[in-house]
């Protein structure tokens, strides 16, 4: 794998994991009994603690993508490895 494209893998594992990461432990103001700040939305997290998710995000990040890593670098699984393709190495 190149740099460029273990970095391409990345970003996209860690904007996938970013997405996932951020619904946990949200709480609206409704749900944790504080007034709405006027002009905010009703869904509005109160306190959002991204820069926790950015590092849970991160860190989860780099344990998938060193199995992405592991597995392409030392090819570990093909496309004949997966039972419901078809087969790719034999010819009839």
């Amino acid at each position: 794998m190149s740099l460029v494209g273990g970095i391409a893998i990345f970003g996209l594992i860690w904007f996938l994991v970013l997405f996932t990461v951020l619904p946990f432990g949200v709480r609206t103001s409704e749900e944790s009994g504080e007034e709405l700040v006027e002009g905010a939305a009703d869904s509005a997290p109160v306190h959002p603690m991204l820069l926790r998710k950015v590092l849970a995000t991160t860190a989860i990040a780099l344990v998938v993508w060193a199995a992405v890593f592991a597995v392409m670098e030392y090819r570990l699984l093909s496309l004949d490895d997966i039972p419901f393709l078809p087969r790719f190495g034999e010819t009839e």
